[in-house]
């Protein structure tokens, strides 16, 4: 089965550097529209972007899966007639009142669905394919074995997450701002900052915490590596396999994409040995951030557990 590598690019730069590695769809976009990216790209480096991949022979998928509110639904329209005429292969959203833009604009492009931790069953994936879905993006707590009933009865490829951050929570509101005023303190809010919080009489969390544009995240303790996950993956039809650099370091994010890429290449040829998992396990761990554990994340949880 012939598998699609998606990457975050956090530079046109790096875009150019993850697109010689050979992934084979990039992920931009902006915080006006976009959650949790790496950067917020601005038009000029969105067309620089899409172009680079065109010539290269790969996609451009554009994160529009911000949740609209009053306030910038009336956007939407000018932004995706932009997107159109650059030729951006797809887009990321999750409100269907995009959809019902695009339908009523007529500036219409194929969308990947991505509702966050709502996407956890092939009906409600089936329900977005018969509208034009033309991919979805499973929630990341959804485990294996649930992940095995849904593939044999999904309509459209799947995208899971095998390396990068979880979102566990986002507010719209400005839970930091408000915090640091409320101590009467001058801080940086942003994901730059590594911020994190724990739970009340639980030091051992460490939730990664930042604001922007579109209000507060919080992440998971730990991020998700299923680097020897991959061949199972492959057995389960999972055709689309996330690589999230949002916390990773620009060359690091590179290194690892390239070693997920010879990773892909040689689970699609049936190749890829218990060795080279050892070996991806050790060099995802060398580039990842020193403050930032990895796991399997919900991969192996007993269903029951994450009712």
């Amino acid at each position: 089965m012939a598998i699609e590598l998606i990457a975050t690019a956090e530079s046109v730069s790096q875009a150019q550097r993850l697109l010689t590695a050979g992934v084979d769809i990039l992920q931009i976009g902006n915080d006006e529209f976009g959650l949790r990216l790496p950067h917020s790209f601005d038009r000029y480096e969105q067309r620089e972007i899409i172009a680079l991949a065109h010539q290269a022979g790969k996609k451009v998928d554009v994160a529009v899966n911000a949740i609209f509110h009053n306030d910038r639904i009336d956007l939407i329209a000018e932004y995706l007639q932009f997107l159109k005429e650059v030729g951006a292969d797809t887009i990321t959203l999750g409100d269907p009142g995009v959809i019902e833009i695009m339908r009523k604009t007529k500036q219409w492009i194929p969308f990947r669905y991505d509702a966050g931790v709502m996407v956890t069953s092939a009906r409600q994936l089936n329900f977005w394919a018969k509208r034009g879905a033309v991919a979805g993006v499973m929630a990341r707590e959804v485990p294996k074995d649930e992940l095995v009933e849904i593939m044999k009865q999904v309509l459209i490829p799947v995208e899971v997450l095998v390396y990068g951050p979880t979102c566990i929570h986002q507010s719209k509101r400005p839970l930091l701002e408000n915090y640091f005023h409320f101590i009467e303190k001058e801080a940086r809010v942003d994901q730059q900052k590594d911020l994190f919080i724990s739970e009340p009489m639980k030091p051992q969390t460490h939730y990664s915490i930042y604001q922007d544009r579109n209000g507060t995240h919080i992440f998971s303790s730990n991020d998700v590596s299923l680097a020897q996950e991959l061949p199972m993956l492959s057995d389960l039809n999972v055709g689309q396999w996330k690589c999230d650099g949002l916390y990773t370091e620009e060359d690091d994010f590179v290194a690892v994409v390239e070693a997920l890429v010879a990773a892909k290449n040689k689970v699609e040829k049936q190749a890829f040995t218990k060795d080279d998992a050892s070996e991806l396990v050790q060099l995802i761990k060398k580039h990842h951030p020193k403050n930032r554990e990895l796991d399997t994340g919900f991969f192996y949880k007993n269903p029951q557990e994450v009712r």
